[in-house]
């Protein structure tokens, strides 16, 4: 129980803070993804391009061998896996807010722009409350992808559900099926939850409008 525990907590603790870079991140790849620079959306669309057809695996692998090529030096190990599901799922949260940017009308930013808001200010102020309302549901079904993705970094020196699911498989190879349920139990603790919350969510969303 002991190592189920600490696999759990180490999960959750990379879907926590992953989670909250790549809701920052996101927001600030959505905002440029319809910024009046063009410079700015095509770096955009660049990352976004990028990250989101690209396998988590290779980012990992990019990140640990590729990247020290160039400077940056990560240790392998935690930090390493936070920067890169981060970066992967920032992906996703950016396409998610963008969708939700696009479906607010046009004409409520022109009145804001009529009213003489700067872009920034129309943003933030006007499109984006409205924006990130709208795609709440989407945004934890990316979070709750986040929770699962976590398991690739048990190939990258990361001790977390999959990786201590491993360990004990190895040491107990008789209890080979009960260990497996019981790391699957406790992502379904994480993501069962989180489910939940958005249908909560989703609803209440509706009844808002």
């Amino acid at each position: 129980m002991p190592a189920y525990l600490a696999g759990f907590r180490m999960t959750l603790q990379l879907t926590v803070v992953a989670g909250a870079g790549a809701l920052v991140i996101g927001l600030l790849v959505a905002a440029m993804r319809v910024a009046p620079l063009g410079s700015l959306r095509g770096a955009a669309a660049v990352y976004t391009e990028v990250l989101r057809n690209m396998p988590l695996t290779l980012v990992f692998f990019f990140t640990i061998i590729v990247l020290p090529q160039f400077g940056p030096v990560l240790p392998i190990g935690y930090w390493a896996a936070v920067v890169c599901l981060t970066a992967y799922t920032s992906a996703f949260v950016a396409e998610a807010v963008r969708s939700g940017i696009n479906s607010v009308g046009v004409g409520q930013a022109e009145a804001a722009r009529a009213i003489g808001l700067t872009f920034g200010q129309t943003l933030t102020s006007v499109v984006l409350p409205q924006a990130v309302r709208s795609v709440v549901p989407p945004l934890i079904n990316v979070l709750i992808a986040l929770a699962k993705n976590t398991s690739v970094a048990a190939g990258f020196a990361v001790v977390e559900l999959v990786a201590t699911g491993r360990r004990l498989a190895q040491g107990n190879p008789a209890d080979v099926i009960t260990v497996l349920v019981g790391v699957a139990i406790c992502y379904l603790v994480i993501t069962i939850p989180a489910g939940q919350l958005a249908g909560v969510l989703e609803r209440r969303v509706a009844f808002a409008r």
